[in-house]
């Protein structure tokens, strides 16, 4: 708290009369800690003078100021007008000189305001300016003081009434917790007797849920074992119709497989026997036309018995003339064994060009002589099968596992007896095989002179 007695200002000294034209004192005042108040006065009157005064008054520092509006000098160039007046002697004193002309209140050292006396006495540099300076910091530390009681006064009323305010608030609280306290009390006691019941309650339905407990587990049990033996009888049931239904279908299998077995070789009969008609029928035929013989009935000599004719026995064709005789035969199938004929008339070609050529080769044959023409290959090693095959030439191959030769001979059984098969292959064991079942084997190098001809 400030004190409440006002502080002693220092005795006034009237300034001594000098003429108009003498310069200001030496100020001995520390400029460093002038009140920021007397700092401001200054800046003021420094600011208002700075404006009229002439060019060689104002420091060099102060010129860039003088540019300011007047209502910026004191605030923007205050700082450099207050140490100009502290380090130039001369801006002083046409400062004082311009106060004095303009504004001789500013420089009464008798004045009521004691920022006013100060600024003047620092101005003036009087002795008595460190007094005045002294006042003017203690009343603005007493009146900051004075601020900050006033400050601390009215936030203690605050806090006092803010107090108030709480302990009313928690009285009022206190009031309905006792209230709350006194029904909660009643209404636990209600609960507690209300628990009471409960419990009693609780225990006659905890007696009658373990009695319909047993009763559910006693028919729990009957009931599993009738279940029992029904999912048993149900299951043998279950696996007897399955039974049945697996001997029906495999019954319908073996049925299906059988009637597929009868049509496929009902159909094969049926295109044996269609081909060896059109065979005999040619080769009566060509022979009736060959050997200009008349008629088709019997001869007196072929009813004589004890004796049989000889049976023709199939050989070996060894040149190009033999083969072309067995090609004009009605209906012949030619079955040639691929890879056999290339690798002995044209080894040095790759695979794929040795098919080609062979089968270019047969084409023209087969157009030359009406001839049914089967190319077998071996399947292995094959990696792009030619999806088309020339007019007149069926190009097989074989299937993975199996070999060419054993196509060969499945060609050869499938004919029907009395059909002409020749076969072209250098392979002594299948030329064996394939004349055992009728069929005429005709050595590569002779299809191969003959093809040299086409």
């Amino acid at each position: 708290m400030a004190p409440s007695s006002q502080p002693v200002e220092p005795a006034r000294h009237p300034p001594a009369e000098e003429p108009d034209d003498a310069p200001a004192n030496v100020s001995t005042v520390d400029w460093t800690r002038l009140p920021d108040a007397v700092r401001a006065r200054l800046a003021e009157l420094g600011a208002e003078a700075v404006g009229v005064l002439p060019r060689v008054d104002i420091p060099q520092q102060l010129r860039a100021v003088a540019r300011f509006a007047p209502a910026k000098r004191a605030r923007l160039g205050g700082g450099t007008i207050v140490a100009s007046l502290r380090d130039s002697v001369a801006f002083r004193t046409a400062v004082v000189e311009w106060i004095r002309e303009h504004r001789p209140a500013a420089l009464d050292l008798g004045g009521p305001d004691p920022v006013a006396v100060a600024t003047a006495a620092v101005l003036l540099g009087e002795d008595t300016a460190e007094h005045y300076l002294e006042l003017v910091s203690r009343r603005a530390s007493d009146a900051s003081l004075r601020a900050e009681r006033d400050t601390a006064v009215a936030k203690a009323e605050r806090i006092d009434a803010e107090l108030r305010r709480v302990q009313g608030e928690l009285d009022a609280a206190h009031g309905m917790a006792d209230r709350v306290r006194a029904e909660g009390e009643v209404e636990l006691e209600r609960l507690r007797k209300k628990l009471r019941e409960q419990g009693v309650r609780l225990r006659e339905a905890r007696d009658e849920a373990q009695r319909a407990t047993t009763e559910v587990d006693r028919v729990r049990s009957e009931s599993a074992a009738g279940l029992a033996a029904l999912t048993e009888q149900r299951d043998r049931e279950r696996e007897r119709a399955e039974h049945e239904r697996t001997r029906a279908e495999r019954a319908e299998a073996d049925a299906e497989i059988a009637r597929q077995s009868a049509r496929e070789a009902r159909q094969a009969d049926e295109v044996r026997l269609a081909l060896l008609v059109d065979t005999l029928d040619g080769a009566v035929t060509g022979l009736r036309r060959e050997l200009a013989l008349g008629g088709s009935g019997p001869r007196p000599a072929d009813m004589v018995r004890g004796a049989t004719a000889a049976q023709g026995v199939v050989g070996r064709v060894e040149d190009p003339a033999a083969l072309d005789r067995l090609l004009a035969l009605p209906s012949v199938h030619l079955v040639v064994d691929g890879y056999n004929v290339t690798k002995t008339g044209y080894p040095e070609l790759s695979l794929s060009d040795q098919r080609d050529r062979l089968v270019r080769q047969l084409a023209a044959l087969a157009a030359r002589t009406s001839a049914e023409v089967t190319l077998v290959f071996d399947g292995a090693g094959v990696v792009a099968v030619p999806t088309a095959a020339p007019r007149g030439v069926r190009v097989l191959f074989s299937d993975p596992g199996v070999l060419a030769d054993d196509v060969i001979r499945a060609l050869v059984t499938a004919e029907p007896e009395g059909r002409p098969v020749v076969v072209v292959t250098s392979d002594r064991a299948v030329a064996d095989s394939v004349r055992r079942r009728g069929a005429h084997p005709v050595p590569s190098a002779v299809l191969l002179a003959r093809l040299g001809r086409v």
